[in-house]
């Protein structure tokens, strides 16, 4: 939790009390169905909450904005953002049922009125969203294909709808298709863990 008011000093107190939670909420549910490595558990904070928030270290949302976050696992990006941007809707989409129920579980723990979540493949979502999100293991171009009919036309924000994804390591190859749309942002730019040298956040326009 000390990483969290580290680089996000201006929380609110129920949003502290909502990050603070998610340490025995995870552990608990972990031990039932595993969404998080056993081994990675004592890392929830930096490997997977705070590296969610890297979305919030390039976009600050505007209330009303709708996100889906496609293949969300245990919940992750959407359910830090969510705490993050209480103004924001986040569906969060999974293709295994266990997965989305340990969503809904930390959802109504915390009691976010701004997540809905759904047990379905990405190729049959066909709601219209202004931004994607994803922790993604798909290449990129696989990714914007899947999600491009979900974008809706017009735009809120700052940054124009599009998808914006946590990726790892040399990216250079993989956007050449979209080089034109895409903006790369190195996390160890904003985060000083060792674990986030490689860690990059990916946004398309779309």
């Amino acid at each position: 939790m000390e990483l969290i008011n580290k680089y996000f000093p201006n929380l609110t107190d129920k949003q502290r009390e909502q990050f603070a939670a998610l340490d025995n909420l995870y552990r608990d549910w972990n031990s039932k169905i595993n969404v998080i490595s056993r081994k990675d558990i004592n890392n929830l904070y930096e490997h997977h909450i705070l590296h969610s928030l890297g979305i919030a270290q390039i976009i600050n949302f505007k209330p009303g904005t709708r996100i889906m976050d496609l293949g969300t696992g245990g919940g992750f990006p959407g359910i830090p953002l969510a705490i993050m941007f209480p103004d924001v809707q986040f569906h969060l989409v999974d293709s295994i049922g266990k997965k989305i129920k340990v969503c809904d579980e930390v959802r109504n723990a915390l009691q976010l009125t701004n997540v809905t979540t759904e047990w379905t493949r990405g190729e049959n979502l066909k709601e219209k969203y202004d931004f994607v999100v994803s922790r993604a293991v798909m290449p990129l171009v696989d990714l914007v294909k899947l999600i491009r009919k979900n974008v809706a036309k017009d735009s809120h924000n700052a940054m124009p709808n599009g998808l914006i994804c946590l990726k790892g390591g040399e990216l250079a190859h993989e956007v050449m298709p979209m080089k034109a749309n895409t903006i790369i942002t190195d996390l160890s730019d904003y985060f000083k863990e060792e674990f986030f040298e490689t860690k990059k956040v990916v946004y398309v326009a779309l």
